[in-house]
C-alpha cells in the first residue's frame, strides 16, 4: 500500500523476465533488490494462470521483506488477489477507472503511453499515478516497439505532474540522459536480469542521479 511505502515511483524499476522456475525467479529478484531496485514489476507473458499466481504470491512476500512496491503487469484481478501495491496497464488492458474501482484508491496504477503525450494526459486525467514512455533504445524484449525520444520526456516533464517512467533498451550507460530529460524511474529487464552479476548490474543503476 502506498501509505506504507515511498508514495512516488522512482529509481530503478525492475521488471521480471519470463521463466517457469519460481525459485530461480526469486533468486534473481532478491539480487536485484539487494542491488538497489526500488520498484518491482511482475511480468510473465509465458506462464499460465496457476504459475502467475504462485510467482506473484512469492514475490509479494519478497517485496514486503525489502519494503519495495510490487506492481503486476496487465492483470488487475491478479494484483488484487495477491494484494500487490499496484498494476501497470498497457494500451489494451482496460481503463484506469476500472482498475481503480477494483483495487481501491491506495494502489499504484501506471499506464504505458508509448511515444504519445496525449495518452499520458488522458491517463493522468483518469487518475493514473505514473505514466511510462518508450521504447527509447533498441529492446531485445520488444524489438518492434515504437520509438520515443528524450524530447518527449522533457515536454512531459513540463506538462505532467505524475512520475515519468522510461523503458526500452535502457542500460546504466544510456539511462543518464533520460534522467536528465526528466525521467523519474528507469524500467529495465535485460540490463539487470540478463547480467551475470545481477546485484552489481542493479547497483550500477542505483548510483545514477535519480530525482
Amino acid at each position: 500500500m502506498k501509505s506504507n511505502l515511498n508514495d512516488r515511483i522512482s529509481g530503478l524499476y525492475a521488471i521480471t523476465p519470463d521463466g517457469p522456475e519460481t525459485a530461480e525467479l526469486l533468486r534473481k529478484v532478491r539480487l536485484a533488490l539487494l542491488g538497489g531496485a526500488r520498484v518491482l514489476q511482475y511480468r510473465n507473458k509465458t506462464a499460465d494462470a496457476a504459475l502467475r499466481l504462485q510467482q506473484a504470491k512469492a514475490l509479494r512476500e519478497l517485496t514486503h521483506e525489502f519494503c519495495v512496491p510490487l506492481i503486476v503487469n496487465d492483470d488487475v484481478p491478479l494484483a488484487r488477489q495477491v494484494d500487490a501495491d499496484g498494476v501497470h496497464l498497457g494500451g489494451a488492458d482496460g481503463s484506469v477507472a476500472a482498475a481503480r474501482e477494483l483495487l481501491g484508491g491506495n494502489k499504484f496504477i501506471g499506464v504505458s503511453c508509448y511515444n504519445r503525450l496525449a495518452l499520458a494526459h488522458e491517463a493522468v486525467r483518469q487518475g493514473a499515478d505514473y505514466v511510462a514512455f518508450g521504447s527509447f533504445f533498441m529492446s531485445s524484449v520488444k524489438p518492434g516497439a515504437v520509438g520515443a525520444t528524450p524530447e518527449l520526456l522533457r515536454q512531459a516533464c513540463r506538462e505532467i505532474a505524475v512520475p515519468l517512467v522510461a523503458i526500452g533498451g535502457i542500460t546504466a550507460h544510456n539511462g543518464g540522459q533520460l534522467l536528465e530529460a526528466g525521467a523519474d524511474a528507469l524500467a529495465v529487464i535485460s540490463a539487470v536480469f540478463g547480467a551475470v552479476d545481477i546485484q552489481g548490474a542493479a547497483r550500477q543503476f542505483s548510483v545514477l542521479n535519480f530525482s
